[in-house]
């Protein structure tokens, strides 16, 4: 469920239930007294800036939240939200483009919050344009449509694990209804069988005569202070067998 409260009582109250912190948890985490949270939940108490820094470092919230929290504590929110061409975001584009370039022949795309495709690298335009995916693209919509799964030999895989990376998301960011719609649909695809594990579970690619088996690693800023960076994830894909490597290469021209 979405965490939507209107005061920052409720507000403070979601969080630390949904973080699963008790009020001696947080307050131990804040360095303050479990009164004191007590008080600031049942409005006994006004938070200051400082204190609602506080709550939501101890808490690890999203910059989203801590901004919700500010505003509905009267002060004005701290983080922005800039677009992604801003100029101010300059130096992050660059280094996005950076590794993007750098992964080649390998794919690799940013995505933002809701899974929606930011930037691609050459060879992730060449694999994904085969399936009409472009920058702009919703990697949700890709899933739950029709193309995707079957194009994918493993996907009842594929599906269970993505359904629980969606979870997760969205329970860090307090309940996202696009992020749960979607898990909420691909836990409907029939589990897999029983099977050996594996260090990673790989997604095993059908395309025409080909198969690709890749694995995918994610990447982060560190310190985001800017909802837009906060948001956003880079994914490099990477082969998981040889023969994967060397069709990869060939479909880059290297």
């Amino acid at each position: 469920m979405d965490i939507n409260p209107t005061s920052f009582p409720e507000t403070l109250k979601a969080w630390r239930k949904t973080k699963r912190f008790s009020q001696l948890d947080l307050a131990m985490e804040a360095d303050v007294s479990s009164r004191h949270i007590s008080f600031l939940e049942t409005g006994r108490a006004k938070p200051s800036r400082e204190m609602i820094g506080r709550l939501g470092e101890a808490m690890q919230l999203p910059l989203s939240a801590r901004n919700q929290m500010l505003a509905h504590a009267g002060f004005a929110p701290r983080y922005s939200a800039r677009q992604w061409d801003d100029a101010a975001l300059e130096p992050m584009r660059a280094a996005v483009d950076y590794m993007l370039a750098r992964h080649a022949p390998y794919p690799a795309l940013t995505i933002d919050g809701l899974w929606r495709v930011l930037k691609m690298n050459e060879p992730a335009r060449t694999l994904f344009g085969i399936i009409n995916v472009q920058e702009g693209d919703s990697l949700l919509d890709l899933m739950l449509g029709d193309v995707l799964p079957a194009m994918i030999d493993n996907w009842s895989e594929v599906a269970y694990h993505s359904a629980q990376r969606l979870r997760t998301e969205s329970v860090a960011q307090g309940g996202v209804s696009e992020l749960d719609r979607a898990a909420n649909l691909l836990a409907l695809v029939p589990q897999p069988d029983e099977l050996p594990m594996q260090p990673v579970v790989p997604t095993r690619f059908r395309i025409g005569d080909r198969r690709l088996s890749l694995f995918t690693t994610l990447a982060q800023f560190g310190t985001p202070e800017d909802l837009t960076l906060d948001d956003l994830k880079i994914e490099f894909y990477f082969p998981a067998d040889g023969e994967t490597a060397e069709a990869l290469k060939a479909m880059s021209g290297v």
